[in-house]
């Protein structure tokens, strides 16, 4: 199987995720690719046009994530455009956007999608915390300003262990090997709901 994405910082999390679930019988490949950005509102529509993209192109079983950061006081601005925005905006624009904003309240979420060369199963993950007032220095794409709820510092500034514990990306991961190490290791195909 392959994660499929043109960000390595994603894979290593997911790497990282993945050596601390045992027993987990996946081989998972990285194949480093930059997959087409559908306009839509939804996450999950992203990732499953993602999911099939990918599987397309490597004719073998995939899973791609997609993330968004949703701001509470902005209508959930960035949202599904957060890559885009980043690379447009970047962290200071974000800031420069809640200068005046008293509440600064922030969802990260994240959807992992499979295509088993069947079908296209979701699998998501949601956390709650706050914008900080000031850019971090460490971290990657809206680490250095996103404060995970329970938390005093940014993703930014934890290192990998401690950032996976709060992480999105590890509750969508967890759903998804939930669903693996059931329908790969029983043959148990008991969830349909999660068929999409």
């Amino acid at each position: 199987m392959y994660f499929v994405s043109s960000n390595d910082n994603k894979f290593r999390e997911i790497m990282e995720l993945l050596s601390s679930y045992s027993p987990v019988s996946l081989s998972l490949k990285y194949k480093k690719m930059k997959l087409r950005e559908i306009q839509s509102n939804s996450l999950e529509e992203v990732a499953k046009m993602k999911a099939y993209e990918a599987y397309e192109l490597t004719r073998d079983k995939v899973i791609v994530e997609d993330d968004g950061l949703f701001i509470e006081s902005l209508n959930d601005f960035p949202g599904v455009y957060s890559s885009f925005v980043f690379d447009t905006l970047g962290n200071k624009g974000i800031l420069d956007l809640l200068k005046d904003k008293k509440n600064r309240k922030a969802s990260f979420k994240s959807v992992i999608a499979l295509h088993d060369g069947k079908k296209v199963l979701t699998f998501t993950g949601k956390i709650t915390g706050q914008i900080s007032e000031v850019i971090f220095e460490s971290g990657w794409g809206y680490d250095p300003i996103f404060i995970p709820e329970n938390t005093d510092i940014p993703f930014g500034q934890m290192d990998l262990n401690l950032k996976n514990k709060y992480s999105h990306r590890r509750i969508a991961l967890q759903e998804f090997l939930i669903w693996y190490n059931n329908n790969n290791n029983n043959n148990n195909n008991n969830n349909p709901n999660r068929e999409k």
